[in-house]
């Protein structure tokens, strides 16, 4: 009976750290298809519009298109360096300084760790499933529960930290930077760097809540599968 009851709580166990991971590794995917989701990039343009970076810039909305195309080319990786020659102000330059392309760096090494990051996630999730099912666990009434446990977890973290960046975004969005970046390259002057006024605070807010939603959607639907395979998990045994 004991080594029942063990065997019983190790696979609970393996069931809820295969789900953390898919829930992370779901989260690194919300990031990519909310910044890369448009493939013309609607989402930034009527962002540009909305803070009016272009009477800031003093450019052109298609030629801040235009740099936000082969800047999001070079985070992905398809383009090794980072410079747009553009008007700006009037004046046919760089778009990107020297600190803008420091700093770019590290985002890009930063972004492709992270997609590295969630395959490895996916197949630690898929390992562990694997797992279970080599134990001969019952995977249909394991899943689910694990899958809603996990959920709840890493609900309420989110939670946590979803208050905390909506009662002072600036705080813990310097906090966040000062968490993934070792040097200060991030803290831009918009008197003298153009991609801090062609990406504003409120940006990178409205992008948090954009990733917030695809990520909702996603737990929803894995949420919508788990239900069912439950249900008739018990359909079944009756």
């Amino acid at each position: 009976m004991k080594q029942n009851d063990k065997n019983g709580r190790l696979q609970k166990a393996l069931g809820i750290i295969a789900m953390m991971c898919l829930i992370m590794a779901l989260l690194l995917t919300s990031f990519q298809i909310a910044i890369y989701g448009d493939s013309d990039y609607k989402f930034y343009e009527k962002e540009y519009a909305k803070y009016q970076v272009t009477e800031s810039l003093g450019m052109e909305m298609e030629d801040v298109m235009d740099v936000t195309d082969k800047m999001m080319a070079y985070l992905i990786g398809e383009r090794e360096e980072l410079s747009v020659i553009t008007t700006v102000e009037g004046k046919e330059q760089d778009f990107f300084n020297e600190q803008d392309r420091l700093h770019m760096a590290d985002v890009k090494n930063l972004f492709l760790g992270g997609l590295k990051l969630r395959w490895l996630l996916l197949g630690v999730s898929l390992i562990l499933v694997g797992v279970l099912f080599i134990r001969k666990a019952d995977v249909k009434q394991i899943l689910p529960d694990a899958y809603f446990k996990a959920l709840a977890i890493f609900g309420t973290l989110t939670i946590v930290l979803g208050g905390l960046f909506a009662s002072d975004f600036n705080r813990y969005f310097v906090i966040f930077h000062k968490i993934f970046f070792t040097n200060d390259l991030w803290i831009f002057d918009p008197a003298t760097d153009y991609m801090i006024r062609m990406l504003p605070e409120g940006f990178f807010y409205d992008m948090v809540m954009r990733i917030g939603m695809v990520f909702i959607a996603g737990l929803l639907l894995i949420a919508g599968g788990m239900f069912l395979i439950k249900r008739r998990n018990i359909d079944q045994q009756k």
